[in-house]
């Protein structure tokens, strides 16, 4: 008698699920092999975040509302302890900030005074 085994591997991306008959002689190989694919999933819906504080205006130009003028004016006011901050100092708009939040981090560079 053959039995369904439902594994469910919750990705960032969604649920894949996977499915395999119960044989000891198969059950290693399909599991592996789901993992895999899970993984690879996962990791190719990942997407790295730009951080505003070391990013060339090259790549800053490249996110959505934000051209050469914009890049050049991020840069200058480098560096960035929070991303909003982008809009709190009138560098961006709400609008434009709403449209790159997602996509950035300003990550600190840890030379602040430590006691």
């Amino acid at each position: 008698m053959n039995k369904v085994i439902m594994i469910s591997a919750v990705l960032a991306c969604g649920v894949s699920t996977f499915a395999f008959a119960q044989q000891p002689s198969l059950t290693k190989a399909v599991i592996g092999s789901a993992v895999s694919a899970a993984a690879s999933s996962a990791a190719s819906g990942i997407q790295k975040l730009l951080d505003i504080n070391s990013v060339s205006a090259k790549d800053l130009a490249a996110l959505p509302k934000i051209g050469e003028a914009k890049a050049k004016a991020i840069i200058a006011g480098r560096p960035w302890s929070r991303k909003d901050d982008l809009v709190k100092k009138n560098v961006l708009t709400q609008s434009e900030y709403d449209a790159i939040k997602d996509l950035i981090i300003a990550k600190q560079d840890g030379k602040g005074d430590k006691k």
